[in-house]
Formats: C-alpha cells, structure tokens, sequence
C-alpha cells in the first residue's frame, strides 16, 4: 500500500555544540539560527531556521545541562550517541537528516502500528508551548529500510498544536530550492521504494554515490546572497 504524499517539515542540522552549529549555519545562510529550546525527553536542544514554505531548519545537539542517558534507557535521537556521528562531527556540524511531516486527519500512531515493519514507534515529544508525535527506533539510530538509510529515509512527524513552529520564528527569505540524497548503487533500490511507499520520493533528489561512501545530503538554498549549500559529511 502506498501512502498519500507527504510535506517537508524540516530538515537537520547535526552538531556538537549549538554555538558551533549555529555558526556553521549563519556562515553558509547568512542568518542566524534563532529560537528552540530543550527536548526533555531526548537530553537534546535546538535552534531554527524558518524557510519559505512552512519548512525549517534545525539545528541540534547534545544538550550538556541534560543528564547523559543510563546502560538501559533510551538513547538520543538523531543517532546523537552513535560513535559513527561523533567521527563526523569532528569535521564539523553537517545535513544529517530531514523530516516529513503526516497531515491531519490521518493519525500517525495508527499508521506506525498498522506497519511496524516499515514505521519506527512513534515517541510523544515536547519543547516549549509545542508538542508533536515523532517516529524514532528504538535504538536512537536513523530510519533506515532493509539496513540502508543513514539519514536519507525521513523520520516522520505529526503536530498536536495548532501552531507550527514557522508560524512564530522570523521570516528570513531563505527558500529550500532542492534536497538530495547520496548512497551506494547497492542501496538505491531498497530506498527509492521505501520512499516511495511512504509518499516521500517527490521530496529528495536520490543520486548514487561511490559503492565504499557513506550515504549522505545535500540542500540548495535561495539565499539574499544567492545559491548557498549545506551538505553532509561522508566521512
């Protein structure tokens, strides 16, 4: 079964520190990261970008004021524990992901538990006056289909707020112009159909990158300065 076709919520910004994301981010885009706050629940907190077209980015990290998980309780999202993120980020913050956004009345809960197979547990989350339902393995790790992904199949959200979180943060001008996925030949297959099940393909740009690379993004910006790029790392 094929789901109707998703919107793009937001796309991510993986970084050691928020200061250090967020310079990253204002160095490329020519704006600064404004807003967010902290995710009780993940030890996490963030920074925003609004872009055009009720989409955002943002900017996350570890956050140092949460206590760091226990042996037996949930990791970070994001892969924000996996040793494999922390080797990356040694080159500096990097497109790790994005997220595609299930518009009511469909009911993500439902769906997830209609294909567990397919979609990961879907965690009640909070920040702020906002709160939301995201889609997150149980291992912290990125959504991923038949063992590819690695930030290219999106995790999934659904808003419990009226409001969206680009409905409060300052306009800055900046549109999403395309968004692209980079994974071996090997993988191209199993994540074109993923994306393809979950109504997603019309979102990302899928391209082959060498069979021994790390799967990895890249997002084009209209800027006031022009055509900007933020990239992942392929480490």
């Amino acid at each position: 079964m094929t789901a109707p076709k998703l919107s793009l919520d937001h796309l991510v910004i993986t970084a050691r520190t928020l200061e250090e994301g967020a310079r990253h981010v204002a160095d490329t885009l020519g704006v600064e990261p404004t807003g967010g706050g902290a995710h009780p629940l993940m030890r996490t907190h963030n920074r925003l970008v609004n872009l055009w077209g009720g989409v955002y980015l943002e900017v996350i990290a570890i956050d140092p004021d949460a206590v760091a998980p226990a042996a037996g309780t949930r990791p970070r999202l994001f892969a924000l524990d996996d040793p494999l993120t922390h080797a990356r980020l040694e080159n500096g913050p990097y497109l790790s992901h994005w997220v595609a956004r299930v518009e009511r009345p469909r009911n993500l809960a439902l769906w997830q538990a209609q294909y567990p197979e397919r979609i990961a547990p879907v965690v009640p989350m909070t920040r702020g006056n906002f709160s939301w339902t995201l889609t997150v393995p149980a291992d912290g790790a990125f959504p991923a289909w038949h063992g590819a992904g690695d930030g290219i199949v999106p995790s999934l959200i659904q808003w419990d707020t009226p409001q969206h979180p680009t409905t409060v943060l300052p306009e800055t001008g900046i549109a999403l112009r395309s968004l692209k996925g980079f994974c071996p030949p090997t993988q191209v297959a199993a994540l074109r159909e993923q994306l393809e099940w979950l109504g997603a393909a019309h979102l990302i740009e899928l391209n082959e990158c060498a069979e021994d690379a790390l799967p990895s993004l890249a997002a084009e910006f209209e800027t006031r300065d022009g055509l900007r790029t933020l990239g992942g790392a392929t480490r």
